[in-house]
């Protein structure tokens, strides 16, 4: 049903969340997923609930911020498959604060993990996909690539970079697609890393109405999922009662 059968698929921030739910939705349809994230005793049970389901997955330990970790993360899966069809940079922080709080080391924690984490993804297997003539990239960015709200200014650049890395990369591949995914509101544990009180407590409202992380997943198959020379740039997923 799903052009996604037999697909190699690594996926960073996999050890939950829109991560662990994507790679077992892929892998339930028939594709090979490949995990990472830096809590290995996570991403051991989640492949092993997905081999008790029938499908293929692997683990490797990666620190997305590390550029040689990321490379030798991204080549476990080609040495242990013979080839990546899809990269699924998803991994992410967001410790909101005003920019008066001056966290700096937080502004410092979202660039390292936010862009070059992507930026890390796309030079470990962009060669690789050259090489094979075909490939994807998906690249979580948020509705905070599309609008700046407070306590979200730095987070929101994060983002804005993501999406217009993504479009920098499509615009220059003729034989690999490119996706950005910018989901709204989810139910995650992003954010959990929040210092600051008062962006606590307006996540934990905006939480309220928020989308499961399969929503995001199934965003994620559909991408995948299409005909290989039809190539869906942008995906926005929001809660039907978000007005952001």
């Amino acid at each position: 049903m799903f052009n996604v059968e037999n697909k190699v698929i690594a996926i960073t921030g996999a050890s939950s969340g829109i991560g662990e739910v994507t790679a077992k939705l892929l892998a339930k349809n028939g594709a090979t997923v490949v995990l990472g994230a830096r809590r290995t005793q996570r991403l051991e049970k989640i492949v092993e609930e997905i081999h008790n389901q029938g499908g293929t997955a692997e683990f490797k330990a990666v620190d997305v911020t590390n550029r040689e970790d990321m490379k030798a993360f991204i080549h476990f899966a080609k040495d242990r498959f013979g080839r990546v069809d899809v990269i699924f940079n998803n991994a992410g922080v967001m410790p909101l604060a005003p920019l008066n709080a001056l966290k700096v080391e937080e502004w410092d924690t979202m660039i390292n993990v936010n862009i070059h984490g992507v930026l890390n993804g796309i030079a470990a297997g962009l060669p690789i996909m050259e090489a094979q003539g075909s490939g994807q990239f998906i690249n979580t960015a948020s509705i905070g690539a599309h609008m700046v709200v407070p306590t979200g200014a730095v987070y929101c650049a994060t983002k804005y970079a993501v999406w217009a890395i993504s479009e920098g990369l499509r615009q220059e591949s003729k034989k690999i697609r490119v996706t950005t995914i910018s989901p709204g509101v989810v139910a995650t544990e992003l954010g959990s890393d929040i210092t600051e009180e008062s962006a606590k407590d307006t996540l934990k409202e905006l939480r309220q109405i928020a989308l499961t992380p399969d929503a995001i997943a199934r965003a994620v198959l559909y991408a995948v999922s299409q005909p290989d020379d039809v190539d869906v740039n942008e995906i926005i997923v929001r809660p039907t009662k978000s007005a952001f």
